[in-house]
């Protein structure tokens, strides 16, 4: 009876053990993909307030083109708020499907802009501009590398999550 009893006592702290052990790790995933995502939102910050400077730059040659400097604008507030919503809850795919629409907006109105800015050699000369461009372009790239660290850690946590025995 004894010996019934402490394989009994064993078999069930080895279960639960191996529970918790896989409820950790769970946890740790999740973990990695919102740090993740907290690397994309820095860099998307970064850029949202380099943009405003780039368009009160780009203002003073492009005094014509008001209806694009605004449109930037606009669409970089949509980006901001749909990125606050996605920093709330980086696991909610709704809040995350609304920040890709509004940062597919917002790149539009970017290319745009440059693409005006070409057409402004004086514009393309200034030193502020071509600062502003190329911080821009290196955020860019930066937010492009952050994605895919947060596409990495959000399948790890998936596949984690869904095969078996986790997926109990």
């Amino acid at each position: 009876m004894n010996l019934t009893l402490i394989i009994t006592l064993v078999v069930v702290v080895v279960i639960a053990l191996a529970v918790i052990g896989m409820f950790n790790s769970l946890v740790g995933l999740r973990n990695q993909f919102k740090n993740a995502f907290a690397q994309i939102d820095v860099q998307l910050k970064r850029r949202y307030d380099l943009i405003p400077n780039l368009v009160e730059t780009a203002k003073g040659y492009l005094a014509h083109e008001r209806g694009t400097l605004e449109a930037v604008i606009a669409a970089r507030n949509a980006a901001y708020s749909a990125n606050q919503k996605a920093s709330a809850n980086p696991a909610d795919a709704g809040a995350m499907a609304g920040l890709g629409t509004a940062e597919g907006a917002l790149a539009g109105t970017l290319n745009k802009l440059m693409m005006l800015s070409e057409n402004y050699p004086n514009l393309k000369a200034d030193a502020n501009m071509r600062q502003l461009s190329e911080e821009l372009t290196s955020t860019e790239n930066k937010v492009s590398f952050a994605r895919q660290a947060y596409n990495d850690s959000v399948m790890r946590y998936n596949t984690a999550r869904e095969t078996f025995p986790n997926v109990l």
